[in-house]
């Protein structure tokens, strides 16, 4: 999971150029970068355990829908922007396949037994072609690594991408293998990320744009909190085409990718306008991300085999903010160090092995 992160006040101070998301490595990590990764998956974290809440309370609702507007398209965005050097040389798909697609597949796995396990269903099919839970954000990240080369040497690659999305939205066959409906309902935040520079967040760490964050902020949750009652929240998922949502015609989706875009990444940037850019007690956090990310499922799906949200006291306004604590620090811990280095082996394994020795 690669994310950003904005930061300081006054004058745009000079954003250094991140670590190749592409595997070249090598480069001072910028804090920035790194805070935005980690807060971005304290997002997906808090969404994931504030989902049982939203079912009686209007508040709850109100930011969950918030949150589901934009975090999943910033994480997309700044995995692109983090793989804009991805350029099929050896040492980059080396990096591919031990980063992402190995991930995958022992994460896949391990949520199929997981699940057999904890529902007493031995016989759940193990599908690499079917993405389980958050596994489908692999699957998408892979397939547009891949894709690098093709966007880059295209002219308007965004209008390209935001098209292709667009007509997938209205396609009710699109979807099933590797989650294809999400991979292209976010590929145009992923195709943006490829397109920006560091000038682009430097121009966001102002406090002008902090300033201005603010009140488009509270207007966006006010207006949230406005429609929370009626708003299906699966327009902000994409698991399926809007061609199959009920009550909503076909063509819906030519319209609503567009909007959902500019939506998302006005949120994005006020987002990314008010992550702190100095080092942290949490900096260290964001380049643990991915652990947090393939671990915490298990957490959050324990939590509705077995009914951890019945106790009413969670539905009330202390007991949401406990479960939003909770989440904090649940994902907290799981991007720690020692975490990492007891799992690197499977996360980040190195596999000399099975690689021609290559200097490129």
């Amino acid at each position: 999971m690669q994310q950003e992160t904005p930061a300081r006040v006054t004058t745009p101070p000079a954003v250094p150029r991140p670590r190749d998301g592409g595997g070249s490595g090598g480069r001072t990590r910028d804090p920035y970068f790194d805070n935005a990764k980690y807060l971005t998956i304290v997002l997906v974290a808090c969404g994931h355990a504030w989902e049982p809440l939203t079912y009686g309370s209007r508040a709850a609702t109100a930011v969950y829908l918030l949150v589901y507007a934009f975090h999943m398209p910033a994480f997309a965005l700044i995995s692109g922007y983090f793989s804009r050097s991805f350029d099929m040389a050896p040492k980059r798909v080396k990096r591919l396949v031990t980063g992402v697609v190995v991930p995958y597949v022992v994460f896949e796995v391990a949520y199929t037994l997981f699940y057999r396990w904890a529902q007493d269903d031995p016989g759940y099919p193990i599908s690499l072609l079917d993405p389980w839970y958050v596994m489908w954000f692999l699957a998408a990240l892979f397939i547009w690594r891949l894709t690098t080369p093709l966007w880059l040497a295209l002219r308007h690659p965004v209008p390209v991408a935001l098209a292709v999305a667009a007509l997938a939205s209205v396609s009710p066959d699109t979807g099933g293998d590797l989650g294809l409906q999400r991979v292209l309902a976010f590929l145009p935040f992923f195709v943006l990320g490829l397109t920006l520079r560091p000038d682009h967040f430097a121009r966001l760490r102002t406090r002008r744009a902090r300033l201005t964050a603010l009140p488009v902020g509270v207007f966006a949750l006010g207006t949230a909190y406005a429609v929370a009652p009626w708003l299906d929240a699966e327009w902000f998922y994409h698991r399926t085409s809007v061609a199959k949502l009920d009550g909503v015609p076909p063509w819906a989706g030519l319209l609503t990718t567009p909007a959902l875009f500019a939506l998302a990444l006005v949120l994005t940037a006020c987002f990314l306008a008010w992550v702190p850019g100095r080092r942290t007690w949490f900096t260290t956090l964001g380049a643990g991300t991915l652990y947090g990310y393939l671990l915490h499922g298990f957490i959050i799906k324990s939590s509705r085999f077995w009914d951890w949200y019945d106790h009413p006291w969670l539905h009330t306004p202390l007991g949401e903010l406990a479960v939003t604590a909770a989440a904090v620090v649940m994902i907290t811990v799981l991007c720690a160090p020692p975490v990492r280095r007891a799992l690197r082996v499977l996360l980040e394994p190195r596999m000399d092995w099975a690689f021609r020795r290559t200097g490129s």
